[in-house]
């Protein structure tokens, strides 16, 4: 690959690997994106690529519970949550190939020994697995991600397995690679040592796998002295200026300064040779933002009503569009987590402490936000959580799940229709206001949902949410799907005051509601979220703090998308 580019007259790609160790969630994620944004604050251009081990091909059928929230890119992928990082930080667009898995790898390499590409050979781990991950690498890093022609400048790789990386290190050569391990320096005792033992061990192992350390970036509670940078230098043969620290800081948004101020760029560019490429770092902008969120002294109360509400990061990008959203308003998010379980009438018998903490840490808030699941548990207590909010004009954002739940809500006490239910539900139910798509599979559940980029064109120009994206004929989101509004029930529920002012290209498909005589009541079939960056936040989620601070002039003067911007 390398010589391939120099044939065509470019530079070619050049590699940061991120690897951990000594104990897993330390920030790999984090600290990639971190690098990421210091190298293109330098000039360079910067794509990433996730290595998960993992035998499933992709994200989409893993529990919430167990590996987080499940990432949806434009192309419809459903990839690690980190992609979602790499997205928010860097402001670029990624594809499903930038997350390879295992399972992808062995299942790419099958198809080619059923097609006899290997001639007959016997297929084993060493060489052709291997080979695979690095023609994967060399492939993906290749595609632009920043909306240019060229391909990065430097690709950063979060890794989670070693060999075909030791391979990809020495094809390379040394000029071309930069390893960056990430390990955890911990304070043991009342004595409060800063131990360093633990990342010896961790560089021992990496040593023994085949790869060596050119940088260590160590994860602790307060900033590392010198004795111990010192000694992870003498017993990891990593000079000391290479040796980073990452201590704890008020908001991630700082990490990437940290990074800078320990010039991690001026090593990184050193190892790669990119002098030529690179100039000093521009990060005024970012470090306006980090700052501006340590001076907010106002929060909003957000009450978010899941059933994942246990595992914050089973809902980490509303978490973060609530954050950008929230700072562009001059405001500190104070997410209130709500189990939709606890709100259920059957929640007052079995656990009355839990019901009652439930309803009301739900009126305490200042707005209400559902957002998306899969599966019948809980669905009673948001009903009620969106009948509370429709009832008391409470500022209320439904997304995807939460939109069907707006539905339900309103056919039933509005409409009359006990019976109304989603076919996920209910199979049997006469009163199937939100239907299973006709073209999704009923049999598979990976990769067969709608997914994806899609077009939503408002069907009432003059509505709200049209303002807050700065009335636009259309908006291109992401989505994540198998149930969608039966549109048999659209013009009862319009006519209840459930104006659904948005569809897709065909008009029976709907994406966007809004309720009449309600200061801020959206749902919207498709998930904002994942489009959210920090000074780019999502139009939905910026109308929804706007509404619960009250600032009620601004939302409804919203246009030329000053609401979706916070610059």
């Amino acid at each position: 690959m390398a010589a391939a580019a120099e044939e065509e007259g470019r530079a070619p790609t050049k590699y940061v690997l991120i690897t951990g160790g000594v104990v897993s969630g330390l920030g790999k994620g984090v600290t990639a994106s971190s690098v990421g944004v210091v190298l293109k604050s330098c000039g360079l251009r910067v794509t990433c690529i996730k290595i998960d081990p993992y035998l499933n091909t992709d994200a989409g059928t893993m529990s919430p519970f167990e590996h987080g929230e499940v990432f949806v890119l434009d192309d419809g992928g459903e990839v690690d949550l980190d992609l979602g990082n790499y997205e928010r930080f860097l402001d670029v667009t990624l594809t499903r190939e930038n997350n390879i898995t295992t399972g992808k790898i062995y299942q790419s390499v099958i198809e080619k020994e059923r097609k006899g590409d290997y001639l007959g050979k016997t297929v084993q781990v060493v060489p052709h697995v291997t080979d695979e991950i690095k023609q994967w690498i060399q492939s993906v890093s290749s595609v632009p991600v920043d909306g240019q022609t060229r391909p990065a400048d430097v690709c950063v790789i979060e890794l989670g397995g070693t060999v075909a990386l030791r391979q990809l290190s020495f094809s390379l050569g040394k000029d071309n690679f930069c390893l960056i391990h990430v390990s955890l320096v911990p304070v043991l005792g009342v004595v409060g040592e800063q131990k360093t033992k633990p990342t010896q061990h961790s560089v021992r192992e990496l040593r023994a796998l085949g790869l060596t350390p050119d940088l260590l970036a160590c994860r602790s509670a307060q900033p590392l002295i010198g004795s111990a940078k010192e000694k992870l230098s003498q017993f990891c043969h990593v000079p000391v200026e290479n040796i980073l620290n990452i201590h704890d800081v008020p908001n991630i948004w700082h990490v990437p300064l940290i990074l800078r101020n320990q010039k991690a760029h001026e090593a990184i560019i050193k190892q790669l040779n990119l002098s030529r490429s690179a100039g000093p770092p521009e990060l005024r902008d970012w470090t306006l933002m980090a700052e501006s969120y340590d001076n907010l002294s106002t929060s909003v109360k957000i009450a978010l009503v899941g059933k994942y509400t246990n595992l914050s990061d089973s809902y980490l990008s509303v978490v973060k569009a609530l954050l950008h959203a929230s700072v562009a308003c001059s405001q500190k998010p104070s997410i209130q987590w709500v189990s939709a379980s606890d709100l259920e009438d059957a929640a007052a018998a079995s656990a009355p402490d839990a019901h009652a903490k439930a309803w009301e840490t739900l009126k305490g808030s200042s707005c209400i936000l559902i957002p998306g699941g899969f599966g019948d548990r809980g669905i009673s207590g948001m009903i009620l959580a969106a009948k509370y909010a429709r009832e008391n004009k409470v500022p209320y954002l439904g997304i995807c799940l939460g939109m069907q739940i707006s539905v339900i809500e309103m056919s039933r006490h509005v409409l009359g229709l006990g019976n109304a239910d989603s076919e996920e539900f209910n199979t049997d139910t006469s009163g199937r206001v939100v239907m299973y798509m006709p073209e999704v599979s009923k049999t598979h559940m990976g990769n067969t949902m709608r997914l994806g980029c899609r077009r939503t064109f408002f069907r009432k120009p003059d509505c709200l949410t049209s303002k807050l994206y700065g009335n636009p004929p259309h908006v291109d989101e992401r989505h994540r799907h198998r149930y969608e509004v039966n549109p048999s029930f659209v013009p009862m529920l319009e006519n209840a005051g459930l104006q659904f002012v948005g569809c897709d290209e065909s008009g029976n498909r709907m994406e966007i509601v809004e309720l009449q005589d309600h200061p801020f009541y959206i749902g919207v079939q498709f998930h904002p979220e994942f489009k959210s960056r920090p000074r780019k936040p999502s139009p939905p989620f910026t109308g929804l703090i706007l509404a619960a601070t009250e600032h009620m002039r601004t939302l409804t003067n919203v246009s030329n998308g000053d609401a979706g911007a916070s610059e």
